[in-house]
């Protein structure tokens, strides 16, 4: 796959390896490819490839994924309207 990017930097997505039980439904649902097991663990490898569509937290039985469904792009645009720093982005 294409190292896609939508905005670097700037993605919600969160990952609680703690609360992970490696089911990979996490890997099955992204479409980007965000995930991949480690072991017996899911772990993030293509942040910014995240459109945060929210199929992976939505999927996710022990809730170890977190994710705000379309937020950063959006906030991202808008903060760069704005004038903001990336700092100021989520």
């Amino acid at each position: 796959m294409a190292d896609f990017v939508y905005l670097p930097e700037v993605v919600t997505l969160e990952l609680d390896q703690l609360r992970c039980v490696g089911c990979g439904m996490c890997l099955e649902v992204c479409p980007h490819a965000v995930f991949r097991l480690n072991g017996r663990k899911a772990e993030i490898v293509r942040r910014d490839a995240c459109m945060e569509c929210g199929a992976c937290a939505t999927n996710c039985s022990v809730t170890a994924i977190k994710v705000q469904a379309g937020v950063g792009c959006a906030q991202a645009i808008f903060n760069q309207l704005l004038g903001k720093s990336k700092n100021n982005c989520c």
